[in-house]
């Protein structure tokens, strides 16, 4: 694949992901309504310096090992080979599942916006509008896919900076509240559901990994986007959610979030700034969700590509276009899978947000955050069999990510009624298919490892360093690029 990301191109990619106004406008009040009310600045906050813990060691692996396998090598070189293969099923199941619940709610909010100025189209049409764009950017190198979210990103940003300008320009210093971040607010009823929220509103920040392959430089811009992605959503979450409380009042922010849910936002738009600025803020709202498509787009298909190019899938899916230089089949079979599940709803005669984006955001959601917390084992892993990498900063901020994304796996677990809207049975019960991903991926290491031994010594590896490891270890750190090492 072609090197031309940059640093900037990687972050808004990674950004873009979390589809900061389709967060914003779709999570905060929910957080409000349901968790700790004026308290949910701080929640940001705290699951922020949480995933910068988490960094703190990511990045530290980062410039160790490049490979568009992201995760899956990153566990490979911390662990061993088995768990990473359950790893990188997890990967797909996650960034798969987060791609389509993406498109239900950019197919809901598109028709409601649309039909509310006079074009009246069914959720599938604009479902399949969305997939469309996403499946000829994604067919071409990522270069492109970079350049179209940094638009639509700064856009989106744009529109909630004017109000959050209008609102410290009206309101001065009554518009940060300190009641915010006192202990009180913060710690009281309804934190874990807060933090719930908070944590699903940075997934995506940790796809840095994914395009090392195709950064110029990604031993640098790997980790200085993660470390850029994560502080610009906590400052930026933090800030606007605050002023929101100091807008609508501390004492009244949980109410009127409960009453307005997606619209107070753009109630706030329509007091604040102009009619005209919340037209568009809807309009940056269904945009947000088309860029966050085609991010999570991204992710899911370089585990695809990579999987592929490992043999642990159809060797077909690790190709790449001779003249775009990006995994082209890859891309296609990932559109394929959105269009067939989001056919699978549309018949079923479900509902594209309630039914589709909440189940699948929610199953993706928990994938990944799991995936996340694997991966601070695995940096903890790497450091302990590489001892010139076990820093003590390195080593204590890992073991506090790891233990506040367990927290936040659990919380999102036994939340996840909360999350999706339901207590459908079928629902409810989504987050047991990471469990089936993870045993079905270390079954098949484990086939693989008697079965096809020299495949599954090929699996993971990387350019060689000082630090060789066995079969049952680490992947092997041999002289065998990530591509001939398909190959064998």
């Amino acid at each position: 694949m072609r090197r031309t990301l940059t640093t900037p191109k990687i972050a808004f990619l990674i950004v873009s992901a979390a589809a900061p106004l389709g967060a914003l406008v779709g999570t905060v009040p929910l957080a409000f309504a349901l968790g700790s009310g004026p308290g949910v600045p701080a929640t940001f906050v705290l699951a922020g310096l949480t995933l910068l813990c988490f960094s703190v060691g990511y990045a530290a692996i980062s410039r160790r090992v490049v490979n568009a396998g992201g995760f899956y090598t990153y566990v490979a070189q911390g662990l061993g080979r088995v768990p990473a293969v359950g790893g990188g099923w997890i990967a797909l199941l996650a960034y798969n599942a987060a791609t389509i619940g993406v498109t239900g709610a950019f197919a809901y909010f598109a028709q409601l916006v649309a039909a509310s100025h006079g074009l009246d189209l069914r959720w599938e049409l604009w479902a399949a509008a969305g997939i469309a764009v996403t499946a000829a950017l994604g067919y071409r190198q990522i270069d492109i896919s970079a350049r179209v979210v940094a638009v639509l990103l700064v856009a989106e940003v744009g529109i909630l900076i004017a109000l959050d300008v209008a609102i410290l320009a009206r309101d001065g210093t009554a518009a940060l509240p300190a009641t915010a971040f006192a202990p009180d607010t913060v710690f009281g009823p309804g934190l874990g559901v807060s933090l719930m929220f908070a944590f699903v509103s940075y997934i995506g920040f940790e796809s840095a990994a994914l395009y090392g392959e195709e950064a110029r430089d990604p031993e640098r811009s790997v980790p200085r986007a993660t470390y850029l992605a994560v502080v610009a959503i906590s400052v930026f979450y933090a800030l606007t959610s605050w002023l929101v409380v100091g807008a609508v009042g501390a004492g009244n922010v949980r109410a009127s979030a409960t009453e307005q849910l997606g619209d107070l936002f753009f109630q706030l738009s329509d007091d604040y700034l102009v009619s005209a600025a919340t037209t568009v803020m809807q309009v940056l709202l269904c945009t947000s969700l088309l860029a966050g498509m085609l991010a999570l787009h991204g992710a899911a298909v370089r585990y695809l590509f990579v999987l592929g190019r490992e043999r642990l899938l159809p060797t077909g899916l690790g190709a790449v276009h001779p003249r775009h230089g990006a995994p082209h089949r890859a891309s296609l079979v990932q559109s394929g899978l959105t269009v067939v599940v989001v056919a699978a709803f549309a018949v079923a005669g479900l509902d594209p947000y309630v039914s589709l984006a909440t189940s699948m955001l929610g199953l993706g959601t928990v994938a990944i955050i799991v995936l996340q917390a694997l991966a601070g084992v695995a940096v903890l892993g790497y450091c302990w069999r590489h001892p010139a990498e076990r820093r003590p900063g390195v080593v204590v901020a890992s073991l506090a990510g790891v233990a506040g994304l367990t927290a936040a796996a659990v919380l999102v677990v036994g939340n996840f009624s909360v999350m999706t809207g339901t207590t459908n049975a079928a629902i409810t019960s989504l987050p047991w298919l990471v469990l089936v991903a993870a045993v079905g991926g270390t079954a098949h290491a484990w086939w693989l490892r008697r079965a096809r031994p020299q495949r599954f010594a090929a699996l993971a590896r990387q350019p060689a360093t000082d630090h060789p490891a066995s079969d049952d270890g680490p992947a092997d750190q041999s002289t065998v690029s990530p591509v001939s090492a398909a190959s064998v």
